[in-house]
């Protein structure tokens, strides 16, 4: 799949709305014929449909790097991931950005407004990459199949084709109903541009999102069986897992018994830890690596954008902190770093006893939210290889590191969680020895090891931060625990108040971007905006 890149690189625009031609004209093909017709018209126009879809994960437009596909935002903040990462990551006790680009310091303080442009960038992405996945489906029903004479082993594998697209649909309305609670809700049966979309209520949406996963479980490649990089039904019941532990956020209806039996089949799939916790996130994690069960690819060389890994490792270090042993010889941009409550949760902030808590710098006190020095930094992605080889990368800047979406060590977490929060199906005897697994690892023996009575729920908060730090959980752990918003936990700047202070309970959840308000008459704004 690292490949695919290429050959959406090299495809362009491969769907395209007849919408563009004159009314007069709706029955003739437009002159570059790039049309649905012609790029479906075989079954390899299929695959190619399919790399469409995840490639979207990792590109911010098919026409280059230096293109956006989301209106209003320039390429350099229009990748998903970064999107996503700046939303769940910067606007909690986790991280802290030095930069003062428009929407950055509204998201340090926790006082985003309906128009601050990162919110509505990830907003309008994941709307963007659930319409990519309504026009594949739209094209690759029975009757078109049949239509373009396409049959056999053919017509069964685009068939897997469509569940995966209906999974990557269901992440993306996930992203949206965690976020942003209320938005507009468009299938493949809706017509294009005739209504304008209709607002689906965030326990509607969770019911369709449960639906469409439990829908398409026995049509997807088995665990583990699937191209890597591409959705199995182990990558379906992680998401279901996860669902499931923040159903009580999301419907008011806690349902910790069925978080227990959906991370149990991820567990019971084959996936193992990788041994040394700092490989999950350097350049070869494609590599033997049976931890990771869906990833978001990069490419140094092809695909390059300013987003994903990228953004990641660059953000994070600047000139004082070698680039080069990052992999990144050219870059360094002295952005994020930690606010102190992340470093807080190790036993030191080194590496030495945790593996995990590996951080850099003398300060951890965030006083200067434009001192990049204000806060340690994180050096747990790098785009060198567990061999400490750096990879090829355009102009010594751009990551091939790849991002897991979900991976093993989620699910153990989520097994313990819903355990220790009553749910059925599971036991604290099996949660200890999951936790103990990855504590394990952390510290190179069992000195790290924790008991049960160790398995409050509070634990879980904070071994998830040691656990997931960065990889773009925390807010909805914090929502799910009630302290991202409210005055019981605080952070620098939380708020707006160096020290940290209240934040009201609607901005559990963002707003609805005033600019899709505008457009859409069938929106209303979420409660408090």
């Amino acid at each position: 799949m690292k490949n695919s890149f290429k050959i959406i690189l090299i495809s362009g625009l491969l769907l395209v709305s007849l919408n563009s031609c004159k009314k007069e004209d709706l029955n003739l093909l437009p002159t570059n014929d790039v049309t649905a017709e012609t790029v479906y018209a075989t079954a390899a126009g299929y695959k190619t449909g399919l790399v469409k879809l995840y490639a979207s994960y990792g590109l911010t437009s098919s026409q280059g790097s230096d293109a956006s596909e989301i209106g209003g935002l320039n390429s350099g903040f229009a990748d998903f991931l970064r999107l996503f990462w700046t939303s769940q990551e910067l606007t909690t006790d986790e991280a802290i950005c030095a930069w003062g680009d428009t929407g950055i310091p509204e998201l340090d303080n926790s006082t985003w407004a309906t128009d601050n442009q990162f919110l509505r960038g990830l907003y309008s992405r994941s709307i963007l990459q659930i319409t990519l996945c309504n026009e594949f489906l739209r094209e690759s029903t029975a009757d078109k199949l049949a239509s373009r004479n396409i049959t056999g082993t053919a017509a069964s594998d685009i068939a897997k084709y469509r569940a995966e697209a209906r999974f990557l649909r269901a992440y993306q309305y996930w992203v949206l109903m965690d976020g942003f609670g209320n938005p507009p809700f468009v299938t493949e049966d809706d017509a294009i541009g005739k209504v304008a979309p209709k607002q689906i209520t965030r326990t509607a949406l969770f019911s369709y999102i449960e639906s469409e996963l439990k829908a398409i479980e026995g049509e997807l490649v088995d665990a583990r069986q699937n191209e890597y990089g591409r959705a199995d039904k182990a990558a379906d019941w992680s998401l279901l897992a996860r669902l499931y532990l923040n159903a009580q956020v999301y419907t008011g209806t806690a349902k910790y018994t069925e978080a227990i039996t959906y991370s149990s089949k991820v567990i019971a799939a084959g996936y193992s830890l990788k041994a040394n916790y700092l490989d999950l996130f350097k350049a070869d994690n494609n590599v033997n690596n049976t931890e990771n069960i869906l990833t978001i690819n990069y490419d140094g060389v092809n695909g390059t954008n300013y987003g994903g890994t990228t953004f990641l490792i660059n953000a994070a270090i600047n000139a004082d902190m070698t680039p080069a042993s990052y992999g990144v010889p050219n870059g360094g941009w002295g952005g994020n770093r930690t606010r102190q409550n992340l470093p807080a949760l190790f036993p030191n902030t080194t590496g030495s006893t945790d593996k995990r808590g590996t951080f850099f710098g003398t300060k951890s006190t965030v006083d200067e939210i434009g001192v990049f020095t204000d806060g340690l930094r994180v050096t747990k992605f790098k785009n060198v290889t567990s061999a400490g080889i750096t990879p090829a990368s355009l102009n010594g800047t751009f990551s091939s590191l790849d991002f897991a979406l979900f991976r093993l060590a989620e699910q153990y977490l989520i097994y313990g969680e819903a355990v220790a929060r009553g749910g059925s199906g599971g036991s604290a005897a099996q949660a200890l020895i999951y936790v103990n697994a990855l504590r394990t690892r952390a510290y190179s023996n069992t000195s790290g090891n924790v008991v049960a009575a160790a398995l409050t729920t509070d634990f879980y908060l904070d071994e998830r931060a040691r656990e997931l730090y960065w990889e773009g959980h925390r807010r909805t752990d914090l929502v799910r625990y009630g302290k991202f918003t409210g005055s019981t936990y605080l952070w620098p700047f939380k708020g707006g108040v160096k020290a940290g202070t209240n934040v009201p309970a609607y901005r559990n959840i963002y707003p609805i971007p005033a600019a899709d308000l505008i457009a859409n008459p069938n929106l209303v704004q979420n409660t408090g905006y």
